[in-house]
C-alpha cells in the first residue's frame, strides 16, 4: 500500500462516518501570538476548542502538515539520528466539538486500525491515563472500559500524567488521552521480550501511532483545572509512522514517504545509503530528506528564511541540512534545491502549494544554499585562524569565546569547528562554549520574558468589532487580565465594542485612547488572540464594570489605512506591468510607510519602476469608491476574481475589498474613496530574498510631507546658489568641478616626480639590497605610482611608504621583481599593519594595508627599518 492510498483511506473512511474533510491549514502561522507554526493538528481548531468561534462541522477530518523545531515541543535535535524523529510531519486527525466523545473516538480507531488497515490486533497495545492525586484526578475508567470490549485487558497500560494527560501549553484545553503503540518487531524479538515493557520507553520499533485526547477542562495560567462547557475530541495519528506500519519497514524512512528523495540524494552525492543508525553519512541523508521537506512547506506557505523570528527557525533548519551535505556527503555546491521537484511529484496532488510556488520555492533554497556556503568557506579561513593562534600559545583548547562568536555571529556551525579542531589534535571548551550559548538563551528569554495571568471575566458577552464603521464607540470591558514583561506591569482588555484593528494582513493594529469621565487609559497596541481582540492599557481601571468610550488614534488610523489600500492598487500594478506571475509574499502596512514584497526574479528597471508609481498614482486620480463585502462565501469571492494568497487561512466566509478592477481578500482597515490616498511614491525596490522582491513607499500625510520637504530643499539650495534656474547653476558648479580635479591631478603628478627623484637618493643599501622608508601625506594614487616607479627603476629594492592622508594611516610595500622569489609584499605590510591596528595584503610584488591607528605611524616607521 503506497502512501497516498493510506493517506486516501484515512479520509475516506472519516467521510464515511459524516466527518467533513477539510484542507490542511498553512504551517506557518501568521496571525498567532502564541505560536510561530502549527505544532499539531489541532492547532487551527484552538478557537473551536476554546469557544470563541462556532465549528464549520460538529465532525471533521484531515491531513495537517506540522512542524517541531521550536519552544516546548522541539524534534530537530532528534532528526537523522534515529528512525521516526521528524521536523515536518503529518498529522491525520478525526475531530469532535460537542458530538462523539470517548466510546466512538476509540471504536473508529480501532476499526480502521485492525479491518480497514488490517494492522494485526496482537500487534497492538493502548495506555489510558492513571489519573493523579496531586490534580484530584481519577483514573479514565471510561477509556478503560472501552477499550475492555476490544482488546485484551493485559494489553490497556495505566500512563502517567506526562504521556496520557495531553495539554495545549501552559494554559488553555486538555484533558486525558488514550495511545495506541504499535508493536513491529520480528516473532523472535516479541517471543524473547513483551512488548508491555517496551511501551513509552523509545524503542524504535514499539512505537505510538495514533493519540486520542478528550479535551474536558480548561488549564487556567494559575495551574488550576475547569471543566469545558462541552467535550470534545481531538486525535493525531502520525502519518510517516503509520505509512512504516502499513508498509512492513523498520524505520519511517524506509517507506516511500521518503525514498524517492533519498534515492535523489543517492544520485546527486554518489554515496549509498545503508540505514545505519550510526553512520554519520546515513545520519546526513536522514537530515537532508526530513529538513527539505520542513523548509519546503514553509516557504511555500509564504515564510521565507530571515535572521529573526519564524524565518530564523527556517533559516536554522535548512542550514542544519547543509551543514551535514557539506561534512558528511561532501557537497560543496548547492544540490539541496534539486529533490524540490521530487517532493512535488509526492505531496503535490494533496498539498497543491508545493505545486503552486515551486519555482520560488527551488530559487529560495538555491539562493540560501550559495550563502551559506560561502558563509563556511569564510569561516574555514577564520577556524585556521583560530586554530594556528591556538598552537601558537602552546595551548590544545579552542577557547569558548571565539567558537561561539564562529556559530553566533558569522552562522558557521559549532560542530564543524570541533571535527576541524580534533583533526588537528585539538579540542574546544565544551563547558565554556555552553556556559556561552546559555547567556545568550538568557539573554533572549530576558527581552521576551513575560507573565501573563489569568483571564478576569467580568461579562459572557460576544465582542463586536465596530472599527470598519467609526473610530470612537461606547463600551464596556467584558474581560481583563494582568501582563508583567521587562517594561512594567499592564493589562490587557477585551471590549464589547472595540474600534480597535488588531494586528494582522500586515497591517499594524490601531493605538488609542479609553476613557470615562474620571479616567483615561494609553491604548498601547491592539492584537487579536484565539479569536479575540485583546487591547493592551497601562493600567487597571478604579471600576472596570464602568462604561468607557474607545477612541482610536485617528490619524494613524487613516495613514494607515491608506497605505493598505494603495497596496492593493500597488499589487494590481505589478502584475500589470512585470506579469501575472507576481504574487504579495508578505507586507508590512504602518502608519509611516509600507512595505511589499512580491514574486519576480530580476531587478525593477527604473522605466518598469515609474510606470508602476504612474498606474498607482492614476487610480488614486479616478476617486474610485471602496466596494466592500464583508461576509461572502469565499467561493463566490472567487468568482468574483478575488485574489486568495497563499499561506493565509481563510474561512468559509470572507471579507472582499475591491477598488474598480483590483479585487483582494482582506480583513484590514481601508480608506471609503482612492482620493484618500493623497499621493503615492515608490521610495525603494530591492530584493528581499531568491525570487522575491521588495518595494518601500510612502502616501497620505507621509507622501505630502514628503514633497514639502523637497520644495524646501530646492528652495534652499536656490538661495546657496543665488539663482532661480537650480539646474543651469548645478551645471556651471559641475563644469568648474572637473576643471579644477583636473588642475589638481596635474599638480599632484608634478609634486609626485618631484618627490621620486628627491627619494632616489634616500635608499638605504646593506647586502647589496636596498631600502626605502619614507612618511609621507601624499594621496594613495600618487603613493602607489611612484613606488611602481621607485621599483621599476631601482634593482633589488624595497619600498615601505607609510602614509596619513586625509587623517587615514595606510601602508604601501613595493619590491622590485629581482626580489619577489625570496621576499613577499603582502606579508610584510601585514606585518606593519599591526601597529595601525589594520589590515590588508596583496601580492608578492606590491600591497598596502589602511588601519585606524595614527598614533601607530611612528612604530611602522620604526619597525619597517628594521627590516
Amino acid at each position: 500500500m503506497t502512501s497516498q492510498q493510506i493517506r486516501q483511506q484515512f479520509l475516506d473512511y472519516f467521510k464515511s462516518k459524516n466527518h467533513l474533510i477539510v484542507p490542511s491549514a498553512p504551517i506557518v502561522l501568521k496571525d498567532d501570538p502564541t505560536l510561530m507554526f502549527s505544532n499539531s493538528g489541532m492547532t487551527q481548531f484552538k478557537d473551536f476548542f476554546l469557544g470563541y468561534k462556532t465549528p464549520t462541522a460538529p465532525r471533521i477530518a484531515d491531513t495537517q502538515k506540522c512542524l517541531r523545531v521550536s519552544g516546548k515541543h522541539n524534534d530537530l535535535d532528534d532528526v537523522g539520528r534515529d528512525t521516526y524523529h521528524h521536523t515536518m510531519f503529518e498529522m491525520l486527525g478525526n475531530w469532535s466539538f460537542g458530538d462523539y466523545f470517548k466510546k466512538d473516538a476509540i471504536a473508529f480507531a480501532w476499526e480502521l486500525l485492525t479491518e480497514v488497515y488490517k494492522i494485526p490486533k496482537e500487534n497492538l497495545y493502548v495506555t489510558i491515563f492513571e489519573g493523579d492525586s496531586s490534580e484530584n484526578l481519577d483514573r479514565d475508567q471510561d477509556a478503560y472500559n472501552y477499550w475492555k470490549a476490544l482488546i485484551s485487558e493485559d494489553r490497556i497500560i495505566n500512563g502517567n500524567k506526562k504521556d496520557n494527560f495531553w495539554e495545549m501549553g501552559a494554559s488553555g484545553p486538555c484533558g486525558p488521552c488514550s495511545e495506541i503503540h504499535v508493536d513491529l518487531r520480528t516473532p523472535e524479538e516479541k517471543a524473547a521480550v513483551s512488548g508491555l515493557e517496551l511501551v513509552n520507553n523509545d524503542h524504535p520499533q514499539v512505537v505510538e501511532v495514533w493519540n486520542l485526547v478528550f479535551m474536558e477542562f480548561n488549564r487556567k495560567a494559575d495551574g488550576s483545572l475547569e471543566k469545558l462547557p462541552n467535550q470534545h475530541v481531538d486525535t493525531g495519528m502520525g502519518f510517516e509512522r503509520l505509512c512504516m506500519a502499513l508498509q512492513g519497514k523498520s524505520s519511517n524512512y524506509d517507506t516511500d514517504v521518503f525514498t524517492p528523495l533519498i534515492a535523489k540524494v543517492e544520485e546527486l552525492s554518489g554515496k549509498k545509503y545503508t540505514g545505519i543508525l550510526t553512520d554519520e553519512k546515513d545520519i546526513a541523508i536522514r537530515v537532508v530528506v526530513d529538513h527539505i521537506r520542513a523548509v519546503s512547506f514553509a516557504i511555500a506557505d509564504g515564510q521565507l528564511p530571515s535572521n529573526g523570528g519564524a524565518g530564523y527557525v527556517i533559516r536554522r533548519i535548512l542550514r542544519r541540512g547543509i551543514s551535514y551535505s557539506y561534512r558528511f556527503l561532501g557537497m560543496k555546491e548547492p544540490f539541496l534545491y534539486q529533490l524540490v521537484a521530487i517532493l512535488q511529484e509526492q505531496m503535490g496532488a494533496y498539498f497543491p502549494e508545493l505545486e503552486k510556488q515551486g519555482t520560488l520555492v527551488t530559487e529560495v533554497i538555491k539562493s540560501e544554499e550559495d550563502s551559506f556556503l560561502k558563509t563556511i568557506e569564510n569561516g574555514l579561513v577564520r577556524v585556521e585562524k583560530l586554530i594556528q593562534q591556538t598552537i601558537a600559545n602552546n595551548e590544545k583548547v579552542l577557547p569558548s569565546v571565539e567558537v561561539f562568536e564562529l556559530y553566533d555571529t558569522y552562522g558557521f556551525p559549532d560542530d564543524l569547528t570541533r571535527i576541524i579542531a580534533e583533526e588537528k589534535g585539538l579540542t574546544i571548551d565544551e563547558a565554556g562554549f555552553e556556559a556561552e550559548m546559555q547567556k545568550q538563551k538568557q539573554r533572549s528569554k530576558k527581552d521576551s520574558a513575560s507573565k501573563v495571568y489569568d483571564w478576569v471575566v467580568l461579562e459572557e458577552k460576544p465582542e463586536n468589532f465596530v472599527g470598519y464603521d467609526v473610530l470612537e464607540s461606547e463600551t464596556q470591558i467584558t474581560r481583563y487580565r494582568k501582563v508583567e514583561n521587562k517594561d512594567g506591569e499592564f493589562y490587557q482588555i477585551v471590549l464589547s465594542e472595540s474600534p480597535f484593528y488588531p494586528e494582522g494582513g500586515g497591517q499594524v493594529g490601531d493605538k488609542g485612547t479609553l476613557s470615562n469621565g474620571t479616567e483615561s487609559f494609553e491604548v498601547l497596541e491592539t492584537k487579536k488572540e484565539n479569536g479575540l481582540i485583546i487591547s493592551l492599557i497601562n493600567g487597571l481601571p478604579q471600576d472596570a464594570s464602568a462604561t468607557f468610550t474607545a477612541k482610536v488614534n485617528a490619524a494613524e488610523r487613516r495613514n494607515s489605512q491608506a497605505n493598505h489600500s494603495v497596496t492593493h492598487l500597488l499589487h494590481e500594478a505589478l502584475r500589470e506591468v512585470l506579469g501575472t506571475h507576481v504574487e504579495q509574499k508578505g507586507s508590512f502596512v504602518g502608519p509611516d510607510y509600507l512595505r511589499f514584497d512580491f514574486s519576480h526574479f530580476s531587478k525593477m528597471t527604473d522605466e518598469e519602476l515609474a510606470l508602476v508609481e504612474n498606474k498607482v498614482n492614476a487610480k488614486i486620480k479616478e476617486s474610485i469608491a471602496l466596494q466592500e463585502f464583508r461576509n461572502i462565501p469565499i467561493q463566490e469571492a472567487i468568482d468574483k476574481g478575488a485574489m486568495a494568497l497563499f499561506g493565509e487561512k481563510y474561512g468559509d466566509s470572507v471579507r472582499m475589498i475591491q477598488f474598480g478592477s483590483s479585487k483582494e481578500l482582506c480583513g484590514g482597515t481601508h480608506v471609503k474613496n482612492t482620493s484618500e490616498i493623497g499621493t503615492f511614491k515608490l521610495s525603494s525596490e530591492s530584493s528581499a530574498a531568491a525570487g522575491i522582491r521588495r518595494i518601500e513607499a510612502i502616501s497620505g500625510d507621509n507622501s505630502e510631507a514628503y514633497f514639502k520637504n523637497i520644495e524646501k530643499q530646492m528652495s534652499d539650495i536656490a538661495q546657496m546658489l543665488k539663482s532661480k534656474d537650480v539646474v543651469k547653476s548645478i551645471e556651471k558648479l559641475v563644469d568648474e568641478n572637473t576643471t579644477l580635479k583636473a588642475e589638481i591631478e596635474a599638480f599632484k603628478k608634478e609634486k609626485a616626480k618631484g618627490e621620486i627623484q628627491n627619494w632616489k637618493n634616500d635608499f638605504v643599501e646593506q647586502g647589496g639590497k636596498k631600502l626605502l622608508v619614507k612618511k609621507t601625506s601624499l594621496d594613495a594614487g600618487s603613493v602607489k605610482d611612484i613606488v611602481f616607479q621607485l621599483k621599476k627603476e631601482t634593482p633589488n629594492s624595497m619600498i615601505v611608504i607609510i602614509s596619513d592622508n586625509s587623517g587615514k594611516p595606510m601602508v604601501t610595500v613595493g619590491l622590485s621583481e629581482d626580489l619577489e622569489a625570496t621576499h613577499h609584499a603582502g606579508n610584510i605590510v601585514k606585518e606593519l599593519a599591526k601597529e595601525i591596528q589594520g589590515g590588508g595584503g596583496g601580492n608578492p610584488g606590491f600591497a598596502t594595508a589602511g588601519g585606524k591607528n595614527l598614533d601607530g605611524i611612528e612604530n611602522a616607521y620604526q619597525k619597517a627599518l628594521q627590516l
